[in-house]
């Protein structure tokens, strides 16, 4: 019998036309059914046919609910087959990620949740927000590599908001550096800032580095040639070749910096990998600037950005982040930072999945713009990890769901399965 598909093609249409949107429910089958004169049995066909082809989901205890429309799979960022691939935009996403991340989010969907929610915030947030990204910066201290020393743990006061980590990013660099001054970089640097140094007026000093990273030796002879207003660097992880700065490497930097009064901006988006790695605002925590943000922890749409600023900077990273409309979405912000949001207390506490990870790698060609300053510029990179499954946690209903957000927290701090795979070979 098809008169259910008959039935089933006339909903469809419904919503290829936007009669019916993504997210409103449908009636629930009884009364599908009575509507249109069908049986009930029919009715759950009907329904069944519509989630074979896409169109809707059904919730247990929910209902049934018109499916967001699905995008042509990859074009925003699509690129000729033959063209270099443009590393710039780097996000691991996971297949299941929508599913994993609804069980967080749903707590978001209550009237009271959403009053606050719609609120706007400023570069402080919420007092519960600075305490949750404390938490997710904290890790190892200035003996974190070897397991000697206490761990370090970021001050909530010491955090700032902006709405994506690039932001966070050109808020420090337009705080410290006035336009015709001189920051320094690793002469291969984050092509962003390259552009948004362009844009403020900054001159970029490339430092000598090697195929361990940066030479913290070198630091002062440039700073005496060519003096510097301020340093970015990526010393965990750099995004482009995958590399850490060794302890000692990083000690030594930490007291370079020390010793020449030079503030500097330390881009961690990608050091949740390595957990074990003190970060410089764990060793010269009075001239370190750590920014962060959950595009990469979390998923590429949370693109929340936050910056550990030390007293003597903060009230010019703030002035930074108000004049150049840089501050957080009161609603993001509210959502991944707050007792009911990603940031739950039960996944704080220390409740992790097994999980596995995967890389897959292949030999990428840069493109001319995003060349190094200096040297070659072709690093062969892997893909990030994939996070594993979550914790079954209770609902909003009490219920226990699968699922939750892709971000394992262990003590407060984000863990990987495993040592991540070195990028450059």
């Amino acid at each position: 019998m098809d008169d259910y598909r008959g039935i089933a093609d006339e909903i469809a249409a419904s919503i290829a036309d936007g009669r019916l949107r993504p997210g409103e429910q449908l009636p629930a089958q009884r009364a599908f059914a009575r509507r249109h004169g069908i049986a009930g049995s029919t009715a759950g066909r009907v329904y069944r046919e519509l989630v074979r082809r896409g169109l809707v989901v059904g919730e247990v205890g929910r209902g049934t609910f018109v499916r967001a429309a699905r995008g042509t799979p990859g074009v925003a960022l699509a690129e000729p087959a033959a063209a270099p691939v443009d590393l710039e935009l780097n996000y691991p996403v996971v297949p299941e990620q929508s599913a994993l991340l609804a069980t967080g989010l749903s707590p978001m969907l209550r009237a009271d949740a959403l009053d606050a929610a719609l609120r706007p915030v400023g570069a402080a947030g919420t007092a519960f927000a600075r305490e949750s990204f404390a938490s997710l910066s904290s890790g190892a201290g200035a003996g974190g590599d070897t397991g000697a020393g206490a761990a370090w743990r970021a001050r909530a006061d010491d955090v700032l908001f902006a709405a994506n980590g690039r932001q966070a990013v050109a808020a420090a660099l337009s705080a410290l550096v006035s336009p015709g001054q001189r920051l320094g970089v690793e002469a291969l640097t984050y092509p962003v800032v390259k552009a948004l140094a362009q844009r403020l007026g900054i001159t970029l000093v490339p430092l000598p580095t090697d195929e361990h990273g940066l030479l913290p030796d070198a630091l002062p002879a440039v700073h005496r040639a060519t003096p510097l207003h301020a340093l970015y660097l990526q010393p965990r992880l750099h995004s482009l070749l995958g590399v850490t700065l060794a302890p000692e490497r990083r000690q030594a930097l930490a007291d370079a910096v020390d010793r020449l009064g030079l503030p500097l901006v330390e881009d961690a988006i990608w050091s949740f990998l390595r957990p074990g790695a003190a970060p410089l605002a764990a060793l010269a925590p009075e001239w370190t600037v750590l920014v962060d943000s959950l595009s990469k922890r979390a998923a590429p749409g949370l693109t929340t950005g936050w910056a550990l600023v030390p007293a003597r900077l903060r009230a010019s990273v703030t002035a930074a982040l108000r004049s150049g409309g840089w501050t957080p979405s009161g609603f993001v912000l509210r959502l991944v930072g707050t007792p009911a949001g990603l940031a739950r207390g039960d996944v704080r506490r220390g409740r992790r999945a097994p999980g596995h990870r995967r890389h897959a790698g292949r030999r990428v060609r840069r493109r001319r713009p995003h060349q190094p300053l200096r040297g070659p510029g072709r690093p062969r990179l892997t893909a990030a990890p994939r996070p594993g499954r979550s914790p079954r946690n209770p609902g909003p209903d009490g219920r226990r769901h699968a699922g939750g957000p892709p971000l394992l927290i262990r003590d407060g701090r984000p863990r990987a399965q495993g040592p991540p795979e070195e990028s450059l070979r």
